[in-house]
């Protein structure tokens, strides 16, 4: 290769990586494996090594992730977070192995560790309290996540003993909540998630602290930064040192003496690691001894004390039978994979999703063909690829009706949108899964009335909309089977609890596209009635702190619908609430009550939820953007560009009433209020 093809080929594989790290760090969303992401990493950095002349500092080879995300404060890494090589192979092990001995002599012990599947983070602590998590961001620069690591209820807000320290530690989601996150998703439209990590990712880099809290995070220490400054001469000891601290660090580890009993630890736990409550994707090894640590140092992205080994996804294949098609809430229409049943981690597989029409054209996946496919996370099955080469005859490619599947009525695909949709609010799929959200427990919360009455009412053609559900009588359902006395009761009175649910519950719960809980909640304190919120223009609702113009013109295209109209209309007359009753209220003038308050920066002796709460109970509103309508700004420690902006709109004239609180002004405010014990 000559050095001009050598240079377009460097430029070439620096743009790929590029924008597979993008994918990867900042939309959680990988389209590529870690095995071909590495494979593409080795080519560079061996065509690095051979032309000396094209190495640079910005090439991937020097970085480890992307750029922090716009809408959280950056944090500067004191010690950088790098990644780990990877090892596919026993052989990769052995050569890892004979480096390091190489370097240090034959005396090496190593710790090996369950690789979890997560988001690395960092946790500081100061006199034992907890005052930052951030994310690895690029090694260098990360993102200030401390309020939603504050939500994560196995990481101590404060430790056994009053020290200073950094530990770092995979953020993770167990695996029955990132199934549950799934459900909930799908139930209200929205993309899934392909994996654990990529929902634990998504999770923790929200600007809403309450999104983390909601979706039972966990974190799993696996490092003692500058450990060699604590009372520990090894790995193992800082990770029992840190779990006397009250750290959360992995109990699944072994101290192995030689790298043969290394490859037989990580053989011991390929099958006994689908078990696990979280997900795993390898092992780690690492030298255990601190001093020969030290000696052996770093590369650019990674300690050569350390090697992540990762295990192979277990694949099959299998034969396509067919493609159905879902109906969602929302109208999306979702081809479903049904093939030949296979195992696959322990269970047996024989439908998997191909989300939309788009990925079944890039895979070039047709019915009948032979497909690879693997459960991503050992969770979720997916087809990885079909198989052309053993295609038998002509078999034609997908095409996606142009019709619905369960009513006939035509589909609509939006230029943005990759989903084709159903738009006749009369078709059954939508009634159904629309009756099933409405009544769920983040929206009406009508208790008893789940998934299967919900069907058996609409098969016994008893309810066709949310309506009908309030005009049910004892004597209709009486006439169920399985339907008793006390039961019959205990649904009618929880239907009818319901009626006096707040504006933002029945705003959910109509399942108005793109709208969901949090948006909801915002539109009910901003209008305060549903009659306010239908006769609200684009132009108001965007000016709204986080409704956008997608949300909003999805908003008014909702209640200009005759049938939405006609809805609205038999719920207002059945006697359901159509005001915001708004948090529960103290009968106390404050300085907040009526005001926009947006808080930003670490709040060191109450987390963001409680001052949120105390807020609206003093009769203000919380938002989460600073801007000329804003009345209040309550900062705490690192308040970032919140702060600035806020200083920006005081100093310009723009909002010069605009007042900023330290949080010991705040919390006067509070005690003054009696709201604090």
């Amino acid at each position: 290769m000559t050095l001009d093809e050598a240079r377009i080929r460097v430029d070439a594989l620096r743009k790929e990586i590029e924008y597979h790290n993008q994918l990867y760090y900042r939309e959680d969303d990988p389209s590529i494996t870690d095995a071909e992401w590495d494979a593409l990493m080795r080519e560079l950095m061996a065509l690095e090594a051979e032309f000396p002349e094209l190495q640079s500092p910005s090439s991937p080879t020097q970085r480890v992730g992307a750029s922090v995300s716009e809408g959280f404060v950056k944090v500067e890494h004191e010690i950088p977070m790098l990644s780990l090589s990877n090892a596919y192979s026993t052989e990769e092990l052995l050569e890892f192995d004979r480096r390091v001995r190489q370097t240090v002599g034959d005396d090496v012990q190593y710790v090996c560790e369950l690789k979890i599947d997560g988001l690395a983070v960092s946790l500081r602590y100061e006199q034992g309290r907890l005052v930052r998590g951030a994310t690895r961001g690029d090694g260098e620069v990360g993102e200030d996540i401390t309020s939603n690591i504050r939500t994560i209820r196995n990481v101590p807000l404060e430790l056994t003993e009053p020290v200073t320290l950094e530990v770092r530690g995979e953020a993770y989601m167990p695996k029955q909540s990132f199934l549950r996150l799934n459900e909930q998703r799908e139930q209200q439209g929205e993309p899934l998630f392909a994996n654990p990590r990529n929902a634990a990712a998504g999770s923790l880099r929200q600007l809403d602290p309450r999104v983390a809290a909601s979706r039972r995070l966990g974190v799993i220490v696996y490092q003692l930064a500058q450990a060699s400054e604590y009372p520990v001469e090894r790995h193992s000891e800082a990770l029992d040192y840190v779990r006397r601290l009250g750290l959360p660090a992995n109990g699944e580890r072994k101290l192995c003496q030689d790298i043969q009993e290394v490859i037989a630890y990580i053989d011991e736990w390929a099958e006994k690691r689908r078990d696990l409550p979280y997900a795993t994707d390898g092992m780690v090894i690492k030298v255990d001894d601190i001093r020969l640590q030290q000696e052996l140092g770093f590369t650019a992205r990674s300690p050569r004390w350390a090697i992540a080994y990762k295990y192979a996804a277990e694949q099959a294949t299998t034969t396509l039978r067919r493609i159905d098609l879902n109906v969602g809430r929302t109208g999306a229409v979702t081809p479903t994979a049904v093939f030949d049943p296979v195992q696959l981690a322990g269970t047996t597989v024989s439908r998997a999703s191909l989300h939309n029409e788009d990925l079944i054209r890039e895979k070039d996946i047709r019915v009948g063909d032979k497909i690879v496919v693997q459960k991503a996370g050992d969770i979720i099955p997916e087809v990885v690829k079909s198989l052309p080469e053993e295609r038998q005859g002509d078999i034609p490619p997908f095409s996606m009706p142009r019709h619905c599947p369960q009513c006939g009525e035509p589909l609509l695909r939006l230029p943005d949108e990759a989903a084709w949709r159903c738009v006749n609010p009369n078709c059954p799929a939508l009634i159904r899964e629309g009756l099933i959200h409405f009544v769920s427990r983040d929206a009406m919360n009508i208790e008893g009335l789940g998934e299967q009455w919900i069907t058996i009412l609409l098969d016994k053609n008893m309810v066709k909309t949310v309506a009908d559900l309030y005009r049910l009588t004892k004597a209709e359902l009486l006439t169920l089977e399985r339907m008793g006395d006390k039961l019959a009761e205990k649904l009618l009175q929880s239907i009818a609890a319901s009626k006096g649910n707040s504006l933002e519950r029945l705003l959910f719960g109509l399942g108005i596209r793109l709208v969901g809980e949090k948006a909801a909640k915002i539109l009910a304190q901003s209008f305060m009635t549903m009659d306010a919120l239908a006769e609200a223009s684009v132009n108001q609702l965007v000016a709204i702190p986080d409704i956008g113009p997608k949300m909003a013109e999805s908003i008014q295209l909702y209640f200009q619908t005759p049938a939405a109209k006609a809805l609205l209309a038999e719920l207002k007359e059945l006697g359901l609430n159509m005001t915001y009753l708004g948090a529960e209220r103290v009968q106390v003038e404050s300085v907040f009550t009526g005001k926009t308050v947006v808080l930003t920066g670490t709040l060191a002796t109450v987390d963001r939820k409680e001052a949120s709460r105390w807020i609206e109970q003093l009769g203000g509103s919380v938002t989460s953007s600073v801007s000329a309508k804003t009345d209040f700004v309550v900062a705490g420690d690192k308040a970032g560009s919140k702060l600035e902006k806020a200083e920006a709109l005081i100093s310009s004239g723009k909002n010069p009433n605009l007042q900023i609180l330290d949080e010991e002004a705040f919390l006067h405010v509070i005690d003054q209020a009696g709201l604090r014990a």
